[in-house]
């Protein structure tokens, strides 16, 4: 029961520390890594410097798991699955759902996902690392949902 509750806890709360990173690291001390996410013509590949983050979260996965397996530590087992389970739903969602790196789930009617991607929008369109809004990825903002049951 301490390893569901654990993963639970960890998912749940990854979207916190996945705001944080986002509005205090990626458009602070970081931004020279975030910024092509945000200006695409910053790049002409498939991948992003902004993806460098994808590895940050990988290593804190692999160091929890790595902790389990030194010395049997649920705790981190739970840490670890938690964090790839928070790494896959931001990956299908960010990724895939909103910014379409592969070209699925390109519609939808689903009330929230709208107001996820038009909350997403309205954070994109601030190009710089400044006047930034909206630093979640699964949280949606009230005003943004409120418009999609008008």
């Amino acid at each position: 029961m301490t390893l569901i509750i654990t993963i639970v806890i960890t998912a749940v709360l990854m979207e916190g520390v996945a705001w944080w990173m986002h509005k205090y690291i990626m458009h602070g001390i970081f931004w020279n890594l975030h910024e092509d996410h945000h200006v695409r013509e910053n790049h002409d590949s498939f991948f992003e410097r902004n993806d460098f983050f994808f590895v940050f979260f990988s290593v804190l996965a692999i160091t929890a798991f790595a902790l389990w397996s030194i010395y049997g530590w649920v705790i981190c087992l739970g840490i670890g699955i938690g964090i790839s389970i928070y790494g896959a739903v931001y990956f299908f969602v960010h990724d895939l759902f909103i910014h379409q790196r592969v070209k699925v789930l390109r519609n939808t009617n689903n009330r929230y996902l709208k107001a996820l991607r038009r909350g997403h929008k309205m954070h994109h369109k601030h190009l710089g690392k400044h006047d930034g809004e909206c630093f979640g990825m699964l949280w949606v903002p009230l005003k943004y949902f409120r418009k999609e049951f008008k």
